[in-house]
């Protein structure tokens, strides 16, 4: 289990983690998500003892990541695949992890083979590594001790479709032996397919948080129009509070009918009018970081 309780990290005049509060539970994938700049990766940081948190605390099965004796057998970590030594071969770098563990060097040999990497690519050096290779190879070092918690950060990035299919059954059948994931991507189409329960973070603070059917049937009701403005506005005046997210639809909490009533009273035409449930994990996640795109925020 992965803990977080109250986590802050402050820098000079930049707060980028701001009392955050959650759990990773075990058997379950834990998607985490926002958008870039909210602090997913300062909070993975801490998790794993690569950033010292202001206050607060982040533990893992109770722990701290700095207090484990041997955290390779306890929790694999993946944050940047390209931060490998890139003169070592693969080989080389599982080799040293394994020793590091104080692993059976067949270990090397298992985990190439658990994420495809052949012999020919494990004598490689690193720097003649695709990405995706790269991926690969960080979450062989990551299982290598055969730990309970895995941390990964953006670890379908560079995969071609095979390759994150083959991750998304991997960590899919990780979790149902009882192994807690905790999973940062911006592929919010593999989140919503293997995901268990969501942390949504903006701007520091935790937006939202819950089962992944939960948040998604909360959606509320998303609306059109010509001009996606005057009907927030037109809400607005009416007291009810709604989002312009980047895509240009407006999300409110209220029902249908009621933002429909709204809409008719003040001239403004619709084109859709929908309860957001089903709308998908992407239309969720614009609506509740609105206000922390880089693109297509409400002014």
């Amino acid at each position: 289990m992965i803990t977080v309780d109250s986590l802050t990290r402050r820098y000079a005049g930049f707060t980028a983690v701001d009392n955050v509060s959650f759990t990773a539970q075990p058997g379950r994938v834990t998607g985490f998500l926002g958008p870039n700049g909210a602090g997913k990766s300062t909070t993975m940081r801490v998790m794993v003892g690569l950033t010292v948190p202001s206050s607060g605390t982040a533990t893992i099965n109770g722990a701290r990541f700095a207090d484990l004796p041997n955290p390779g057998l306890e929790v694999g970590v993946l944050l940047d695949a390209s931060a490998q030594h890139a003169g070592r071969t693969g080989r080389e770098i599982l080799g040293v992890a394994a020793d590091t563990m104080g692993l059976p060097r067949t270990r090397v040999d298992e985990m190439l083979e658990l994420v495809s990497l052949t012999q020919t690519e494990a004598k490689r050096r690193v720097r003649n590594y695709s990405l995706g290779m790269r991926q690969r190879l960080g979450i062989a070092t990551a299982l290598l001790g055969d730990p309970r918690v895995l941390i990964l950060d953006e670890p379908a990035n560079g995969l071609d479709p095979a390759g994150i299919r083959w991750m998304r059954d991997l960590l899919r059948g990780y979790a149902n032996q009882g192994g807690t994931v905790l999973l940062s991507s911006h592929l919010l189409h593999e989140i919503e397919v293997i995901a268990d329960d969501l942390v949504v973070i903006g701007n520091g603070r935790i937006v939202a948080s819950g089962t992944k059917e939960e948040l998604l049937a909360a959606a509320g009701t998303l609306a059109r129009s010509t001009s996606p403005r005057d009907l927030a506005h037109a809400l607005e005046q009416a007291g009810i509070p709604s989002t312009l997210a980047g895509d240009g639809s407006v999300r409110t909490d209220a029902d249908p009918a009621r933002v429909g009533a709204v809409a008719l009273a003040a001239g403004i035409p619709l084109t859709e009018l929908r309860s957001a449930e089903g709308a998908g994990l992407e239309d969720m996640f614009l609506s509740l970081t609105a206000d922390t795109q880089r693109e297509g925020v409400a002014a």
